[in-house]
């Protein structure tokens, strides 16, 4: 594929250069006639579905995405309605006092949802901890993502059970968990593949850079999936390269590519692409989806003091999931029967969240004091026993009780 031959070795002359992928003539031509990229300062990028539905064709991407029936569209506009709807339930708790923070995915739901039914079973995901729609591609019950940030756990759900690993909450360390995960699975001779889940802030870390280092000196099969939201919390992304994300791939010698992060479609073909290599032990590859977080950068931030309207409102008109649902109506693959039953089975999660949630038990108090050593330390037994006291001093001011 041209992408592969070409992007380690193009050079490129400026961050002005309007390739989706480095090096790639056709794509290139291809998704300016979708995007009308060729009249912005941005570069093309790839397109499946425009903004209002239409299908549009990619010479290099189309294949990836050539078996996609009907229900499967179906099913995945549901992943979307559902991965929504469980977000927004969960920002409601943590503003009902339920929670003690949310990281909300609104407006990234394409971005997870494609890249997330990309995955076979036996790949592995690194995800940070705002991946609650590829979570839900990889079986891990919604209500076990909120224990943890309702402080009752450190996650809930066994990684090793759906390939998931736990969130990290550490911005960018999880890259480097996940190249050493796909170095190991090269020496034990799979043919699986990893995947690495940041944000446009994180991808300046340290952490991030030594991964796509190591990542690319031993060809391990990883992908790494950028969601480039536009705003490391408050800070744009002009203000953390000066070149598009995908393109410092080049430096590390593996390919880079952009996608629209609000094509669902888009975002499956070139996952599956990325993971193709990866499996076929042509190492590591940068998907950099360009999306916008509608939402706040947790439940915590007041996005308002950064960013204005019309940003917003202009977004919204690009959103993933009314993206989907006019080309399903558009080509007749759903009717308002299919949309109602939706919106039922959505209600219905929330409700089931809502209830899971309240009806969590307290932690353990004294968990904390668990695992601190490999054996036991006279200063934890010391430090236990001062907060047992502390603890029982509640009940004595309370007459007992």
């Amino acid at each position: 594929m041209t992408v592969e031959s070409t992007a380690a070795r193009t050079p490129r002359r400026s961050a002005g250069n309007k390739a989706g992928t480095t090096g790639t003539k056709r794509t290139t031509s291809t998704t300016k006639k979708a995007t009308g990229a060729g009249k912005s300062a941005e570069p093309a990028l790839v397109q499946l579905l425009t903004p209002e539905g239409k299908r549009v064709k990619n010479a290099e991407f189309d294949s990836y995405v050539a078996d996609i029936t009907a229900e499967d569209l179906r099913g995945l506009y549901r992943d979307m309605v559902l991965t929504r709807r469980f977000d927004a339930e969960a920002t409601a708790l943590q503003r009902q006092g339920e929670l003690g923070l949310w990281a909300s995915l609104l407006g990234q739901e394409a971005a997870q949802i494609g890249s997330g039914r990309a995955l076979r079973d036996d790949d592995y995901v690194f995800p940070t901890y705002r991946e609650h729609g590829v979570a839900w591609c990889r079986g891990v019950d919604p209500t076990n993502l909120l224990g943890m940030f309702r402080g009752v756990n450190n996650g809930g759900w066994d990684p090793n059970g759906n390939n998931f690993h736990l969130y990290t909450i550490v911005i960018g360390s999880q890259t480097l968990h996940a190249t050493g995960y796909a170095m190991g699975i090269t020496k034990d001779g799979a043919d699986s593949a990893v995947i690495a889940y940041f944000g446009d802030g994180a991808s300046s870390q340290g952490d991030v850079a030594e991964a796509f280092t190591f990542s690319a000196v031993y060809n391990a099969p990883v992908v790494f999936f950028c969601q480039n939201n536009q705003w490391a919390i408050s800070e744009p992304t002009e203000k953390q390269s000066r070149v598009p994300l995908y393109q410092r791939a080049q430096g590390y010698g593996f390919p880079g590519v952009r996608v629209d992060g609000n094509d669902v479609l888009a975002n499956l073909a070139v996952t599956k692409w990325a993971l193709e290599r990866a499996r076929a032990g042509e190492g590591p590859t940068l998907v950099e989806a360009f999306t916008y977080r509608m939402g706040a950068h947790t439940t915590s931030d007041d996005p308002t003091r950064y960013r204005t309207d019309d940003e917003r409102i202009a977004w919204e008109a690009k959103d993933p999931i009314l993206r989907l649902r006019r080309h399903l109506e558009a080509a007749n693959h759903a009717d308002e029967g299919f949309f109602a039953e939706l919106e039922t089975e959505s209600e219905a999660l929330g409700k089931r969240v809502r209830e899971a949630v309240r009806a969590m038990p307290d932690p353990d108090h004294f968990a904390i004091f668990e695992n601190v050593y490999a054996d036991g330390h006279a200063l934890v037994d010391e430090e236990r026993a001062q907060f047992a006291a502390y603890q029982a001093s509640f009940a004595d001011e309370d007459g007992g009780k």
